[in-house]
């Protein structure tokens, strides 16, 4: 196991605690406890996961996040924070971190986590592709780069965002329910919430649509979920 993963927390004790727990498991530890110290940090190598804290001297942990997904969108980001409140956590997914966890939390948990995200990430860039290319307008998804572009124009998608449309694109006029979107999409093994689809169709939304708040091609299923429809010029 030769994992780099990056810590930002400036919290002595609880960066003591977790190097202890993450090298005991056999992940590379490096850590930062200043946020522009961090965005530095996540310019000058590459990790394998970012563990976030969201109180932070320099800059906050919602602008680490915000940094790192405009620069390196399919690294993977679990936050964490004392803030318990569901609002936290959904603007957490909204920016993009994959797992949110609250403070105080089980180390055991978070090691847990850790190595489930990690080997979920190992299992999609590793999978063999179904086919080259999905197009829907002027879009192309290619599958063997994992890659969206408009017309050659490369968009930046997280490895859950390409995941999502890929799925949703592949069965075009065919409605599916968050928590159905959940067990496809993320895996049945996925600890979370329905809410994490609605992030993550947030966000595709900002990318693919040309008004965001009035969606042509993700488009809501009232009391359903969502639908792709592949019909849009």
């Amino acid at each position: 196991m030769n994992e780099h993963v990056l810590l930002v927390e400036d919290d002595n004790a609880i960066a003591g605690t977790l190097r202890l727990h993450l090298e005991g498991a056999g992940y590379r530890l490096h850590r930062e406890s200043d946020g522009l110290q961090a965005i530095a940090a996540i310019d000058r190598r590459r990790w394998d996961l970012v563990l976030l804290d969201l109180m932070l001297p320099g800059a906050d942990g919602w602008d680490v996040c915000r940094h790192l997904k405009a620069r390196h969108a399919d690294i993977p980001v679990i936050m964490l924070s004392a803030r318990s409140a569901e609002a936290h956590r959904v603007l957490g997914l909204e920016l993009g971190a994959d797992d949110y966890l609250a403070k105080p939390f089980s180390m055991l948990e978070l090691v847990a986590r850790v190595r489930a995200l990690l080997r979920r990430v190992e299992q999609l860039r590793s999978a063999p592709s179904v086919a080259v290319d999905v197009r829907f307008g002027s879009f192309r998804l290619d599958t063997q780069r994992r890659e969206l572009a408009r017309d050659d124009v490369p968009i930046p998608l997280t490895l859950r965002e390409f995941d999502l449309l890929h799925f949703l694109a592949r069965h075009p006029g065919q409605a599916f329910s968050r928590g159905s979107l959940l067990q496809r999409v993320w895996g049945p093994g996925f600890d979370g919430y329905e809410h994490t689809v609605n992030s993550h169709i947030n966000r595709l939304r900002n990318k693919i649509e040309d008004d965001p708040r009035n969606p042509q091609r993700i488009v809501t299923v009232w009391g359903v979920g969502y639908r792709f429809e592949d019909t849009v010029p």
